[in-house]
């Protein structure tokens, strides 16, 4: 039996990240430490394209992995930490993070095939020059007219829950009287406490 169909007949012919049923491939999953078991997955072209090129990501895209990081294969899994892992500046992510249990052998596959460096590329910093991180709270520094609205964001304003842009460091997303804003981070500061 060929890897295609083994991945065919145990995927139901569907992807087995997002369920798509078009263009199905077979995906290797890199890094294992042993050679136990099946390291390779069905994807399809959408999802095999933005594994390979972060800059084609649809972050949206990936909520799929809400349920298939609960596959029981473990190369799935594995691949399912990795993209959340990519994506945690987005705030949801690291929630499904936090639920997904790896043992540690699994937890050692999925970090092997990842590229540290490339995971923290882009930093987010408010006007003092300190990392923000998704689910800050932030204070606004300066009053602020938002566009596509009647109302300004004043001086001194919190902003709770922040999320982070992910392919833009210097925008932050929060919201401010009722409504979701994009605020640019030279225009907030942390409200951590120095330790």
């Amino acid at each position: 039996m060929t890897i295609e169909t083994f991945l065919k007949e145990r995927s139901g012919s569907k992807c087995e990240l997002c369920g798509n049923t078009e263009n199905l491939a077979s995906y290797e999953v890199t890094g294992s430490p042993s050679n136990k078991g099946e390291t390779s997955i069905a994807v399809c072209q959408v999802c095999l394209d933005q594994i390979n090129d972060a800059d084609s990501m649809d972050v949206n895209h990936w909520r799929c992995l809400n349920d298939s990081m609960w596959s029981q294969v473990p190369a799935v899994q594995i691949v399912a930490w990795r993209m959340l892992t990519r994506l945690r500046a987005q705030g949801w992510p690291q929630d499904l993070l936090d639920m997904l249990y790896l043992d540690d052998d699994m937890l050692a596959w999925a970090k092997a095939g990842e590229d540290d460096n490339k995971l923290d590329e882009i930093k987010h910093v408010d006007s003092n020059g300190v990392v923000l991180e998704a689910g800050d709270t932030v204070v606004i520094i300066k009053d602020l007219n938002v566009k596509g609205t009647s109302f300004t964001a004043k001086r001194g304003t919190s902003v709770r829950g922040i999320s982070l842009v992910a392919d833009n460091p210097e925008h932050i997303e929060g919201r401010v009287n009722g409504q979701q804003i994009v605020i640019l981070t030279k225009f907030v500061k942390s409200a951590k406490k120095a330790i």
